[in-house]
């Protein structure tokens, strides 16, 4: 079953996360010929290329580009894509999109503000399956390649998988993708799997563990890990997918309730979320004015605070010296002392000594010189 996501933050309503890998050459170059474009074009407001930020001074650093458009005429949005290092498997992105309102899906996607929308540009492979997001992706003939893929695609926190099982082999009508048919903000957010007849049991082996389960001939949206709260399968399972030409209304239907459900912020995002927010670039000079204001209050609070402290030392200082002073006046005015006698004190021991001795002489009997005891009296006549 899918892990719970009670122990991740949600995303919020107003954000549009996601994240690739571009497998083609010159990214960098597509991404800011794609933005000078559409600026041009006034489709999007403005654009910054930020500084690279470099990890250490060895090898490339990651490169990050900022936007700021209108969505439906009004609504600000602001967007952060960030570019990885170039490897053997391509690039890897992520890109962040924040609206001033909840997230509507009949807007652009923000995707197609960096890169163009254009099925020979190779940016729109999911990062933890290495399939295509704008197409339809046939699953592999070996069983044990289905059960790996699959399982990576449950796992994805990132991208919506949805499996469809072709109950016949569809003619040109039925290879639509079903990307086509989306609102625009869900079209570079979802990934379809599309399995033979003879696909059915080996799929749904392999979704066991997820706790779905694929109909003949239907659909169901994987869950993801962690699942977002309030998913059920059975609510996001489609019996029939008619393969004709005609509009999938069910499937359709399925994955956008599944895009509007509370759904954890993929691991990754929290930071960038943060970096979108706190170090944001590119503002309007409304904005650097009011940053500007900003800094100054916050200046002159610390300001504030240190002056307090300096009053609060100098008033602590002032009474410590009159407290001083007044001991010292106090101690002055006081009657003196006996004179400290000039003969030094006699030691109680040798004291003691001398009182024994007193009494040690006072006890003992004078002796005459012819040895008589002198001490008895004589005896008066007549006794």
């Amino acid at each position: 079953m899918p892990t719970s996501a009670t122990a991740h933050p949600t995303t919020p309503p107003t954000v549009w996360p996601a994240r690739g890998r571009h497998v083609g050459s010159a990214a960098e170059d597509t991404v800011r010929h794609t933005l000078q474009r559409l600026k041009d074009s006034r489709c999007i407001d403005d654009f910054l290329e930020l500084p690279e930020e470099r990890p250490d001074d060895k090898g490339a650093g990651v490169r990050i580009f900022e936007a700021r458009w209108k969505a439906g005429g009004a609504v600000t949005v602001r967007a952060r894509l960030l570019l990885e290092p170039a490897s053997a498997g391509g690039q890897e992105w992520t890109l962040l999109a924040e609206a001033e309102e909840a997230w509507d899906t009949a807007w652009p996607s923000p995707a197609t503000m960096f890169w163009p929308d254009d099925p020979d540009v190779t940016w729109d492979r999911d990062t933890a399956t290495g399939l295509r997001l704008r197409g339809i992706n046939t699953l592999p003939d070996d069983d044990k390649a289905v059960r790996r893929l699959l399982k990576a695609a449950g796992r994805s926190p990132w991208n919506i998988h949805v499996v469809v099982h072709e109950a016949m082999t569809p003619d040109h009508r039925g290879r639509v993708p079903l990307a086509d048919r989306l609102p625009p903000g869900l079209r570079h957010l979802v990934i379809e799997h599309r399995a033979a007849p003879q696909q059915l049991r080996v799929v749904n082996w392999a979704l066991e563990d997820f706790g779905v389960q694929v109909p003949r001939g239907g659909a169901v949206v994987l869950p993801g890990t962690p699942a977002p709260s309030g998913y059920d399968a059975q609510d996001f399972s489609v019996r029939t997918v008619f393969l004709d030409g005609s509009e999938p209304t069910g499937l359709i239907a399925a994955v956008t309730s599944f895009a509007a459900l509370s759904r954890p912020l993929p691991d990754g995002a929290e930071d960038t979320l943060t970096a979108l927010r706190e170090d944001w670039r590119l503002l309007t000079l409304a904005e650097e004015l009011e940053r500007e204001r900003k800094l100054v209050a916050m200046y002159a609070e610390a300001l504030e605070a240190m002056t307090q402290s300096r009053d609060l030392y100098r008033e602590a200082a002032e009474r410590a010296a009159e407290a001083l002073a007044a001991y010292r006046e106090s101690a002055g005015s006081a009657p003196a002392g006996p004179p400290p006698s000039a003969a030094p004190a006699t030691s109680p021991l040798r004291q003691l000594t001398r009182t024994l001795e007193r009494f040690k002489v006072s006890g003992r009997a004078p002796r005459t010189a012819s040895g008589k005891d002198t001490s008895r009296p004589a005896a008066e006549p007549g006794d």
